[in-house]
């Protein structure tokens, strides 16, 4: 039984979030205010604004200034994947690997180094095959699903 669960961190949760709403209105080209953003994703305004300046230096956002700026995204929904985003909150850093003394390095040991490896492509794998267009649409679906009525 895993100790530790592969999951994204708290921030790129928030931060993923806040893309989703800032993807829903892409296509109409208006920014969007912090405000709304983090009222709509239960997000706390000083955290979103922190998110959004990693965002902004990361090139997936960008931000308008003025009385009815606000931050769009820098990119078409579709060429922002998660990937992007993760490495843009978390860094690039997924493995959590020790240096290892190499006089206490046995073959048993560097099997699970190798799997740990293999693992931590897994993971990138499935974090660069899914845009916030493909978010987007996810939730879309789940969204119209939810407002079926079953008689």
């Amino acid at each position: 039984m895993w100790n530790d669960r592969v999951e994204l961190s708290g921030k790129c949760e928030y931060a993923l979030l806040a893309l989703i709403e800032l993807a829903r209105g892409h296509s109409n080209g208006e920014p969007q205010q912090i405000k709304q953003l983090a009222d709509r994703q239960n997000i706390p305004d000083r955290y979103l604004e922190q998110l959004l300046a990693t965002l902004r230096r990361g090139g997936i956002v960008r931000s308008v200034r003025g009385a009815r700026g606000g931050y769009l995204l820098a990119r078409e929904p579709w060429q922002i994947s998660m990937q992007d985003v993760v490495h843009c909150i978390d860094g690039t850093e997924m493995q959590r690997t020790e240096a290892i003394d190499q006089q206490s390095v046995t073959i048993e040991r560097q099997i699970l180094v190798d799997i740990n490896v293999e693992l931590c492509k897994a993971v990138e794998d499935v974090l660069a095959a899914y845009s916030l267009q493909d978010l987007l649409e996810i939730r879309e679906n789940r969204a119209s699903t939810d407002l079926m009525y079953y008689i």
